[in-house]
């Protein structure tokens, strides 16, 4: 069973490449974060077409995840249970669903804009709020994972230079204690540093020639329980899906499993 993470940075202007990556990887579960669209708008037909059933929750412009599944798509939640709001709204940032034989969270964790902002406040106030929301998943017999953009690098060497991000998000202390904290309750990262090559970055930022400069972080995530990681047999960042024109800043992670 093939199933991966990915932040399309818009799933409408990110179509033709999502449908012809669909195609080609064999993914059969796509956890997919910032779709920018309205539940509406979502190209469910388009997708319906591949063979993948759509789990959404999305508003409008901002945020949005999705669950595509070719393996069936049972027992949907919708947004995060007990989670914090933002300025009044509770955001669209996480869908679960079980698919086949595993259940998946896909989410999209606020950014925290910067340290000291309410944002960031909020952010560690979701990271909370996910870790309760998971705890009975997490110590089940069934497989169980939780992918998405975390918007935070685990560790120092998750970010390409280190020293430039002093005094930004991302790499403080609280955000990778809140990290830490999820990973506490039961999960393990599955996509093991170091991979087939080094470096493995999941984003990169479309100024200043960041992706052929490999100036990227490494903050889309897949944390899974024990059954879960221990039917990991292989997983990789598709890199080539970041290149060329049109593409969203963040690859595909993809986990294969023997269930």
């Amino acid at each position: 069973m093939r199933i991966a993470t990915w932040n399309v940075n818009s799933i409408t202007a990110r179509l033709p490449r999502l449908l012809a990556w669909l195609e080609s990887s064999g993914t059969d579960v796509l956890c997919v974060q910032e779709t920018k669209c309205t539940e509406e708008q979502f190209p469910s037909e388009q997708l319906k077409e591949l063979g993948y059933e759509s789990a959404v929750h999305a508003t409008g412009r901002w945020n949005g995840v999705a669950l595509l599944s070719r393996v069936g798509l049972e027992d949907v939640v919708k947004g995060l249970p007990g989670g914090p709001e933002y300025e009044g709204v509770r955001e669209p940032r996480a869908v679960s669903a079980l698919c086949g034989p595993v259940r998946l969270w896909s989410v999209y964790v606020p950014n925290g804009r910067e340290v000291g902002h309410d944002h960031f406040a909020y952010k560690l106030r979701w990271f909370d709020a996910l870790g309760a929301a998971v705890r009975e998943d997490v110590a089940g017999e069934r497989p169980f994972a939780v992918l998405g953009d975390f918007n935070v690098a685990p560790t120092d060497d998750d970010v390409w230079d280190r020293s430039l991000f002093d005094g930004a998000t991302h790499v403080t202390p609280e955000e990778r204690a809140a990290l830490a904290a999820l990973l506490a309750e039961g999960l393990t990262d599955v996509v093991p540093r170091p991979l087939k090559y080094d470096r493995p970055f999941t984003y990169w930022d479309y100024r200043e020639l960041g992706f052929p400069k490999n100036r990227g972080m490494r903050i889309d995530l897949v944390y899974g329980n024990g059954p879960f990681a221990t039917a990991v047999k292989d997983s990789y960042v598709d890199r080539e899906a970041r290149k060329g024109k049109g593409a969203s800043d963040h690859a595909p992670v993809v986990v294969d499993l023997d269930l």
